[in-house]
């Protein structure tokens, strides 16, 4: 089952495609989430209530993947190079599961708005 979801933060909203992941169906079921957003070069992350087994982990993502970070518990959005990177894909600090991507690449520089401390959500679409 596959599930479209929305990022928001700072009035701006992000789509978001899920996969059949676990983690995404986890995620599904606590939504909607608000957390506080972190950066780590041109990656958001923030810990979710959700606690999943890593699947098919990876570390070097496609820009515009959502992941599930299982160390943090955290949600990671990645739309450029991170301190870990050593091409130009995005990187995670260790692996992820991928559970999704964002719609669309237009709306991916406007991630760069958001800043350590802001509030983010993640709610279905409805």
């Amino acid at each position: 089952m596959k599930k479209n979801i929305k990022i928001i933060s700072k009035n701006l909203e992000f789509p978001v495609k899920l996969n059949d992941s676990n983690a995404s169906q986890e995620i599904l079921k606590n939504l909607p989430i608000v957390s506080i957003a972190n950066r780590w070069g041109e990656e958001i992350y923030f810990q979710i209530p959700v606690y999943a087994e890593l699947e098919n982990g990876i570390e070097i993502l496609d820009t515009g993947s959502v992941a599930y970070w299982p160390p943090g518990n955290a949600f990671c959005i990645f739309f450029g190079k991170t301190p870990a990177s050593t091409g130009d894909k995005p990187q995670a600090a260790s692996p992820v599961t991928v559970i999704g991507k964002i719609i669309g690449d237009k709306s991916l520089p406007d991630l760069k708005k958001i800043s350590d401390g802001d509030i983010i959500e993640l709610r279905i679409v409805e």
